[in-house]
């Protein structure tokens, strides 16, 4: 897919694909779990995504699942400068490399939501409308 820009704002933040979620990937795909990647690619967002949504849908922790996402989304948003980033603009969730940053940041909205913190949840939300995704589509991701 192209991201012609057609109304001359930034072009799209591609995070590169050697990266730490490209790390954490590999981990994955060779059987390890999210915690022992961690231990692999500790500045990779898609590990952290992944224990948050755990913490969210299977231990029923939001709290735990607060701090992993948080920490998933700080973790992204350092990735993105370093490609270029300059705090808006288009993160295309068809790039398999920015999903571990999107998925933090739906994580993050969806903990924040449920421990109470109902800006921060807004928030996150409407990020990920500015990066030109939404939530139906990084929720399809899981």
């Amino acid at each position: 897919m192209s991201h012609a820009n057609l109304l001359d704002g930034p072009e799209p933040t591609l995070l590169p694909a050697d990266g730490p979620d490209g790390d954490a990937r590999t981990a994955l795909a060779s059987g390890s779990t999210a915690r022992d990647a961690v231990l692999v690619a500790p500045a990779s967002s898609i590990v952290w995504a992944l224990l948050a949504e755990s913490a969210l849908r299977d231990a029923g922790d939001p709290v735990a699942a607060y701090a992993y996402a948080r920490t998933g989304y700080h973790r992204g948003l350092d990735a993105l400068r370093r490609a270029g980033w300059r705090g808006r603009g288009p993160i295309p969730v068809e790039h398999v490399p920015n999903q571990g940053f999107l998925r933090a940041l739906l994580a993050l909205a969806e903990a924040a939501d449920a421990i109470g913190e109902q800006e921060e949840a807004e928030r996150c939300e409407q990020f990920l409308t500015d990066s030109g995704t939404s939530v139906a589509q990084v929720s399809a991701l899981r």
